[in-house]
């Protein structure tokens, strides 16, 4: 399966494939917060694209809900904060 990399400028990076069916599914990590955005068409109307914003551990919960069980977290770097929902910790925060 074909997975396109999209950056957008201002915005964050998109990541996107066509299901079997034709579908657009694809998610945008945003830049500020690293907020994702699950989005989705049905291919034949653009206009008709659907979006859903996780915060990163709602993101995390749905990769578990999709079968991927071994999740690595990158530790966060020191311009990076580590989840949407906490401040970081550990020396320097």
């Amino acid at each position: 399966m074909e997975v396109e990399r999209t950056p957008l400028p201002g915005i964050g990076l998109r990541h996107c494939f066509t299901t079997e069916h034709g579908r657009r599914v694809g998610v945008v990590t945003h830049h500020a917060g690293g907020r994702r955005d699950l989005v989705h068409d049905d291919g034949r109307d653009p206009d008709s694209a659907c979006s859903l914003t996780l915060t990163r551990a709602e993101a995390i919960a749905l990769a578990g809900l999709l079968g991927i069980l071994d999740i690595v977290d990158v530790a966060a770097g020191p311009d990076r904060r580590g989840d949407d929902d906490e401040p970081p910790t550990g020396p320097g925060s």
